[in-house]
């Protein structure tokens, strides 16, 4: 069953995409609990144990902490020169694209044979590094003071809910696996259909949102597939610059290639006059990197 489902799992992404943008369910409450799930299935596919070798890796730390706080900020940098004049649609447009994503995909990665083990033993220190250079970055690109609305809390609660949590679980389900391996079996089926769930509730989630303000949103749509092209060159690059193997190289592009949204989106509602510009500007870039999902599985295989 498992290699049937990664075998058709881009399809499998493609009608979670479409059933999301036709159906869009009403399933907010359960967005955090089907990502903490997601997340669980997909640590389960790496011995924990074993995460501390990560550590040794220093090609992989460095092309890693380079892509994503040095050279996706110069180009960030490089899009607020032609970013609209609203101040609101500048702020969220920099913002979700400063801030690497945490969550997801590490499953993605997973999904796309990256090297997940390597990525998820980072995301705790990627988690916080971005607590402290964001602000400096928004407040270097913008003309208002963009890092005085940055908040610690958000970042805390996916530390702790969604990286802490599903690790102790999955550690826990590891050692005791030998007790219960039609349970362990089942669950190392899940990380596809989980990741559909996820997509499909996400998308369908957020598109309510997104047509409260749907001219801010098409106006933020251009730099957002700007970014889903660049993006991946830009890991390409740094990955070939620190010389690391296809498994890690594919785990950079995964990392450059999503964006925070879901944990800055409650600091962003933080500004003054926040709704409903940011929201919906804020998950535009969601809803453009998760469209792009069957499209980097596809090619990011090839590497």
């Amino acid at each position: 069953m498992q290699e049937i489902l990664e075998r058709y799992q881009v399809i499998i992404y493609f009608l979670a995409i479409l059933l999301g943008l036709f159906i869009q369910p009403n399933l907010t409450t359960f967005m955090n609990v089907a990502l903490g799930f997601m997340l669980f299935v997909t640590f389960l596919q790496i011995p924990i144990i074993q995460l501390h070798h990560a550590f040794k890796n220093l090609r992989f730390i460095s092309a890693l902490f380079v892509t994503n706080f040095i050279a996706v900020p110069i180009f960030v940098g490089i899009l607020s020169f032609f970013l609209p004049t609203d101040p609101l649609i500048q702020f969220a447009i920099v913002f979700v694209l400063l801030a690497p994503c945490v969550d997801y995909v590490i499953s993605f990665t997973g999904i796309g044979n990256g090297n997940s083990r390597l990525l998820l033993a980072f995301t705790p220190v990627l988690l916080i590094v971005q607590m402290f250079i964001v602000p400096f970055y928004m407040h270097l690109f913008l003309e208002q003071n963009g890092s005085t609305v940055i908040s610690f809390l958000p970042f805390l609660h996916t530390l702790v809910f969604f990286i802490f949590i599903p690790l102790i679980l999955v550690l826990i389900t590891q050692l005791i696996s030998p007790r219960i391996p039609k349970l362990t079996a089942c669950l190392n089926t899940m990380p596809v259909p989980a990741t559909a769930l996820v997509i499909f509730i996400v998308i369908g989630s957020v598109m309510p949102q997104i047509e409260l303000a749907k001219t801010a949103a098409l106006t933020a749509l251009p730099f957002y597939l700007l970014y889903a092209i660049f993006a991946p060159c830009l890991g390409y690059v740094m990955a070939k610059t620190f010389k690391l193997d296809a498994y890690s190289h594919r785990a950079i592009l995964f990392s450059s290639s999503y964006r925070n949204s879901f944990i800055i989106l409650p600091i962003a509602l933080a500004v003054p006059n926040a709704m409903p510009i940011v929201p919906a500007v804020i998950l535009t870039q969601t809803l453009v990197e998760l469209c792009f999902l069957p499209i980097y599985v596809k090619l990011f295989s090839k590497i």
